[in-house]
């Protein structure tokens, strides 16, 4: 990427457009590129440098992002009004970039939790967990129960998590919705940031507890308790039970000590939302920077959101270690392709409007700019939707484009921190998994500081490069892996974003 200030910058040599570093007004010259804009164009929008006939290829990164509608004069501003998306070949060139990967000789550490099963956390909270909605006031309720002052004496239990959600009942208990259910709520119930769990029923609904138990070979003990309302006798006394359970459990769970683990047992989830034109130029490809270290350190990273790698999978396909991987990426991408015509939907519709109003055109654009996050190292493995992540290096896991859904998936999957990129914006945060937000861009993070926690906008601002802020970002996955708080942790944030997939009729 080269840079020339103050108006524009230019990512690829063979780019038909340039992207503003500010606010431009018709008439503004750019010299470096002999062209004049005319027309107004916003900051991190696009301006093509070149003339662009109806029909040819507009190129960004070096790669096609879309199509122009019409003829497109050198100076216009490039965007919805004359792009658009159409179907091209792409090389998918399978295994065509793997590479060896040069291992640290000395990894690095943090200090983390280790779990009696070897398990190793982040954070050490007690999860109450509903297996259906008509269970989730109930379960709030215990968790509210439990204010910051109930807790002073177990210092080291960060907090009562209550999942909660919207499903498990009037649906098939046979389909794939239903498979994707059982394992986003096996899922959190093993995941090492909890110390215990408490699983709570109405007792009627279709998600049974026994058969989430016994289809996911989950095993109750002191510290994974079951109870149905129905069977409790109503909700006072459940509520009632279930605060004398986590009760007893507080003692055990505080009895933990955070110790040097290695680098190795992170899986870091990667999400970018509220994107613009700076997610793939700043906070994407800094953060693909800290998950190529976390890779060369014996570390996990997590990819997901396939409507938004959509039209840059073959830049995974090429990094794939094997071609089965990597035809496990293709078909779901195809399946992608089915399910949204299935449901007469195209995949271009995923920008969101923040996405466009922030200068990203088509969803080949912003995929472009997403893949940027899995940096360069290989794609070792593709998961489904909540599946257990166990492969080591950068791996896929097939989510739908919604940040709360795909990331309920990712921690599903066992991701024990989160690092989200966001352009506009977004202030998520995931109870039991820490969220480190990236601002792409330095006027969004100046504006919204109390929500971000790395400003990723200095790499166009001058003041660090992709290397260094992946490097810092790298760092402070390590801190946060050993119990600094995010800003989304300091606010807390993270009890409504437990968002499972849904899938399949409501009967």
């Amino acid at each position: 990427m080269t840079t020339t200030k103050p108006f524009i910058i230019r990512l690829h040599a063979s780019d038909n457009v340039v992207i503003a570093r500010m606010d431009l007004a018709a008439g503004t010259a750019i010299p470096q590129e002999k062209i004049t804009c005319l027309d107004p164009i916003a900051h991190g929008h696009k301006v093509a440098t070149a003339a662009i006939e109806k029909g040819q290829a507009v190129k960004k990164y070096g790669q096609i992002i879309g199509f122009a509608a019409r003829d497109i004069k050198p100076g216009q501003h490039v965007h919805t009004h004359n792009v658009e998306l159409r179907d091209f070949d792409r090389d998918y060139e399978m295994g065509a970039a793997a590479k060896e990967i040069d291992a640290e000789s000395k990894t690095a550490t943090f200090s983390g939790i280790v779990r009696p099963d070897g398990r190793i956390a982040t954070r050490n909270y007690l999860g109450i967990i509903s297996t259906v909605n008509c269970s989730a006031s109930v379960s709030r309720l215990i968790a509210d129960s439990f204010r910051q002052d109930t807790l002073t004496k177990f210092s080291n239990v960060d907090g009562i998590v209550p999942i909660c959600h919207g499903m498990g009942c009037a649906c098939s208990s046979t389909d794939e919705g239903f498979e994707i259910l059982l394992d986003t709520l096996a899922g959190h119930i093993r995941h090492p940031n909890f110390a215990g769990v408490l699983v709570i029923g109405l007792g009627c609904e279709v998600m049974q507890i026994e058969t989430l138990l016994e289809l996911r070979n989950l095993q109750p003990d002191s510290f994974l308790q079951t109870m149905a309302i129905q069977d409790i006798g109503g909700t006072p006394k459940t509520i009632q039970e279930g605060i004398d359970r986590i009760l007893a459990m507080l003692p055990e769970a505080n009895r933990v000590e955070r110790q040097p683990v290695p680098a190795a047992e992170i899986i870091l989830g990667l999400e970018c939302g509220g994107s613009d034109a700076y997610s793939g130029i700043t906070a994407n490809p800094g953060l693909g920077a800290a998950v190529d270290l976390l890779v060369r350190h014996g570390g996990t990273a997590v990819l997901g959101e396939t409507p938004e790698i959509y039209g840059a999978e073959h830049l995974l396909t090429r990094r794939a270690v094997s071609r089965e991987v990597a035809e496990k990426l293709i078909e779901r991408i195809r399946w992608w392709e089915n399910y949204t015509a299935k449901h007469n939907a195209k995949m271009d519709n995923n920008p969101s409007p923040g996405n466009k109003a922030g200068g990203l055109t088509t969803i080949l654009e912003k995929s472009l700019g997403a893949v940027a996050k899995g940096g360069t190292t290989n794609l070792v493995e593709v998961y489904r939707y909540a599946q257990r992540v166990t492969a080591k290096g950068l791996v896929f896991m097939d989510t739908p484009g919604y940040d709360p859904v795909s990331l309920t998936g990712i921690v599903a999957g066992g991701a024990n921190i989160i690092c989200f990129t966001t352009g506009r914006g977004s202030v998520y945060g995931y109870r039991p998994v820490p969220s480190i937000k990236l601002a792409t861009n330095t006027a969004m993070y100046r504006r919204m500081q109390d929500d971000m926690d790395i400003n990723c906008g200095e790499i166009i601002d001058g003041g660090t490069t992709v290397e260094e802020m992946g490097e810092r970002i790298f760092q402070s996955v390590l801190a946060v892996a050993s119990g600094k708080n995010t800003k989304s942790e300091q606010h807390g944030i993270g009890d409504n974003e437990f968002v499972p997939w849904h899938m399949g009729a409501i009967m």
